[in-house]
């Protein structure tokens, strides 16, 4: 049989598949959350491969195939979760996970008649497949749009929570905000969205071939996204306690000058802080000193985490410049001069500390400096 249009695009999205999955297992990025996705990724490439090949061949032995691989979508949505979770919590796949495979091994019963099905009977299915009958396995459309959805709304509420944590701490926040998820998330549902409308109502323009077509499109844009994703930082949820790190009492005797040193390193015409991207591994190697032992004088000596003791200095500076009436620039300008990247990052940290918003914090000393102009 000819090979048609969309065979070939299936073929070669299997193979793009297959390709990005291996990449995103060796990936050391993001390890856990990268193997969730490379399982997640070679799962779409073999439901896209038998696709192909049933479609390519129309032959009654792939149609078992065929049904089958239809039933992977019940993973995808969990699978698009646990993998959010992964990246934003640090939490790989564990064995009480296995409860988020539950809709596709209900659905695998349901549909198991199939599997064991007589050749007669199952060549008789595959022709009323072929014939366009869409009562054909279309039923279960509705519980797949509905099930993968929830699972979608629940990985985007996961990482907005993320989000949120994260622009409360860092100054880099929007480099790591992963807005691409709520592309994919997006993307998802559209494609869900076109199943359920293919399943509802016949529209000769959005048949199946489109609606896979769009699959392999998003196989290539997880590739783009994923691979290119930089090393994403767990932030810990609002009621987990930050772990403190077990320091050697010998090492104890060093604070002072631990703390003389970060001093030194965050004052003077070049302050450290004023680096947009600034780590805590940069200012331990700066320092001379240890990692941890720079982490423990900051959080015992200096008040919170790293995060807290920068965006801390970073707001003073920025104060003392909102203060001055004589300086011109506008207050993202100075935000941005002082070692903010992102703006709702500097606004909530100025907020917190300050107890006032920038601008009130301008305008109420711009008043107070008129009388003496």
């Amino acid at each position: 049989m000819r090979l048609t249009f969309w065979t070939f695009v299936y073929f070669a999205a299997a193979v793009q598949a297959a390709l990005l999955a291996l990449a995103l297992w060796r990936r050391p990025a993001n390890r856990e959350a990268n193997r969730l996705l490379a399982v997640w990724v070679a799962l779409v490439g073999v439901d896209l491969a038998v696709k192909a090949l049933y479609w390519h061949l129309l032959s009654p032995e792939w149609f078992r195939a065929y049904r089958f691989v239809a039933l992977f979508p019940f993973l995808y949505g969990s699978l698009f979760y646990l993998y959010v979770r992964a990246l934003t919590q640090e939490r790989g796949f564990r064995t009480r996970d296995v409860v988020h495979l539950a809709g596709f091994v209900v659905m695998l019963g349901l549909n198991g008649h199939v599997f064991v099905m007589d050749d007669a009977s199952l060549q008789a299915l595959s022709a009323r497949w072929i014939a366009g009958e869409r009562a054909v396995g279309a039923w279960f459309d509705v519980p797949l749009f509905l099930y993968s959805v929830s699972y979608v709304v629940a990985a985007l509420a996961l990482v907005h929570g993320y989000r949120r944590r994260l622009r409360a701490r860092r100054s880099d926040a929007d480099r790591l905000s992963l807005r691409w998820i709520d592309a994919m998330a997006g993307f998802q549902v559209a494609i869900w969205g076109l199943a359920i409308v293919q399943a509802l109502v016949y529209l000769p323009v959005f048949n199946y071939g489109l609606l896979f077509g769009l699959v392999a499109a998003w196989v290539c844009m997880v590739g783009w996204f994923s691979l290119g994703q930089p090393p994403v930082p767990a932030e810990p949820a609002p009621s987990a306690a930050p772990a403190e790190e077990a320091v050697p009492v010998a090492d104890e005797s060093r604070y002072a000058a631990v703390e003389a040193r970060l001093a030194q390193l965050m004052g003077g015409e070049a302050p450290l802080y004023l680096e947009p991207a600034l780590t805590i591994g940069q200012v331990a190697r700066r320092s001379g000193y240890p990692e941890y032992l720079v982490s423990a004088v900051i959080n015992r000596r200096l008040g919170g985490s790293f995060w807290d003791y920068v965006n801390r200095l970073r707001v003073e500076a920025v104060r003392g410049r909102l203060a001055d009436p004589g300086e011109a620039r506008t207050i993202l300008d100075l935000a941005y001069a002082c070692g903010f990247t992102s703006k709702s990052t500097f606004n909530a940290a100025f907020k917190r500390q300050v107890g006032e918003t920038p601008s009130d914090y301008r305008r109420r000393h711009a008043r107070a400096a008129a009388p003496a102009a």
